[in-house]
Order: C-alpha cells, then structure tokens, then sequence
C-alpha cells in the first residue's frame, strides 16, 4: 500500500528526530515476530537500557540517514526491517539485543548496525555488547580524574606532618633545660 507525501516527510522527520539523539543503531530482521514478541524487545530496551525499537521503511530510513549525515548501511536496509537505537547507550542496548536474540534467534537476526562513522556486521555484535557504557565510561574518567587529586592530598599531609614534627622538635630542644649546665 502507497503511502501518501505528506506520511513520508512525517516518517523522515521522526527518523531524523530519532537519529539527532542516539549514538548509534543495530538493523535487524525481525520477520515472523508477533506483536506480543516485539512489545517484550521493546519493554527490554526502553528500562533500563534507554533504547529503543521502530519499524523503518528502508528507502525513507536511508534518505534519512544521507540527510542528517550518518554512514547508509545500504546492505543491510533490505527486507523487513526494523532499528534499535542506542540513545546516547548502545553498548548496553546491544546487551539487551544480544540476550534477546539467544532466546528468538530463529525469527529475530542482527544484520549489523553503526557507530559513529563506523559499519559493524552482525556477528560483531559480541564486540559492540562488551564496550564499557556510558556510565562506566564516566566512572572511569572519574577515577582518572580524582586519583591524582587524591595522591596529591596525601603528599601535602605527609609534607605538613614532617614540617609540624620538625617545629616540635625544634621547641623540644630549645625548652629542654641544658644538661650541660648541671
């Protein structure tokens, strides 16, 4: 069934909406799922990974990437398909997908997807999946950023602590009576 003008540019500004907060997208098949499966995957996605799941029309899908100035996968936009988007987590939502998959693996295939500038095949999914997320990337750069700090705190303890000791010594010997003199 043709759909109107007027439905495509709404469909290509949705795509370009979606596209302007996410970080990167899975293609997947998901031919033969029923509604009820596809409602699971989404529920799955949206808490607490953040992601999320739509049906795409590949020629409209396509433009809207050129448009908004993504890398066009262009093997993997044929056939019914359907986009996972990382909104600002994708290695958590690959998470999500990759364990979604092991249970529907006969009717639910990963083509691949994009990060970036960069093109990843289904089978590098696994890859996609272990990459630290966001919030274990902002941990790490916290450490990074605090453990210096933190050393720096402790070597101007240590310097004021032996300076205190010097000065307490120094009183020591100057109110200590002269054993010289008795």
């Amino acid at each position: 069934m043709a759909i109107t003008r007027e439905r495509k540019e709404e469909l290509l500004t949705e795509y370009a909406r979606i596209l302007s907060g996410t970080d990167g997208f899975i293609v997947t098949e998901y031919r033969g799922l029923t509604v009820a499966k596809l409602n699971d995957l989404r529920d799955k996605l949206r808490s607490p990974a953040g992601g999320s799941y739509s049906i795409t029309k590949n020629t409209l899908f396509r433009i809207a990437l050129e448009r908004n100035g993504w890398v066009v996968p262009t093997a993997m936009l044929e056939g019914p398909t359907a986009v996972v988007f990382g909104n600002g987590n994708l290695p958590a939502v690959a998470k999500v997908v990759q364990d979604w998959q092991k249970t529907n693996a006969e009717l639910f295939i990963v083509k691949g997807g994009v990060i970036g500038t960069s093109v990843f095949q289904g089978k590098e999914l696994d890859a996609v999946a272990n990459l630290p997320t966001m919030d274990e990337i902002r941990a790490q750069l916290a450490g990074l950023i605090v453990a210096p700090a933190s050393q720096l705190a402790g070597l101007l303890q240590a310097a004021t602590s032996q300076i205190v000791n010097v000065l307490q010594a120094l009183e020591d010997k100057q109110n200590k009576p002269d054993e010289a003199a008795a």
